[in-house]
């Protein structure tokens, strides 16, 4: 049997779209939790810890963060020519523990 290429573009966006609801999902979920922990006392606040590093990835675009709860860690994210660059801190001191570009 063969498909046309709009049944099988179709097809494709099908199966792309339960990913992408994940990935949406796992980051709403991220900043629900970091929030709650912030609210808690346990972690620093979002808006602290980007003041403390976003200045530092100098001709770099701030894409956003993930939250580790386990760990406490956030993980911020950024562009630079290209190359995605993830900045890992502890979300208890403000410390950054690791980044991909070094």
């Amino acid at each position: 049997m063969r498909m046309g290429p709009a049944l099988a573009t179709a097809l494709m966006v099908m199966m792309l779209l339960p990913a992408g609801h994940a990935a949406a999902q796992r980051r709403h979920d991220d900043q629900r939790e970091a929030l709650r922990a912030r609210r808690d006392g346990r972690i620093m606040p979002v808006p602290e810890i980007e003041r403390r590093v976003v200045p530092t990835m100098r001709g770099a675009q701030y894409l956003g963060f993930d939250f580790d709860p386990e760990g406490a860690i956030y993980t911020l994210k950024f562009l630079r020519n290209g190359t995605v660059i993830w900045v890992d801190v502890d979300g208890r001191s403000g410390r950054v523990i690791g980044r991909t570009d070094r």
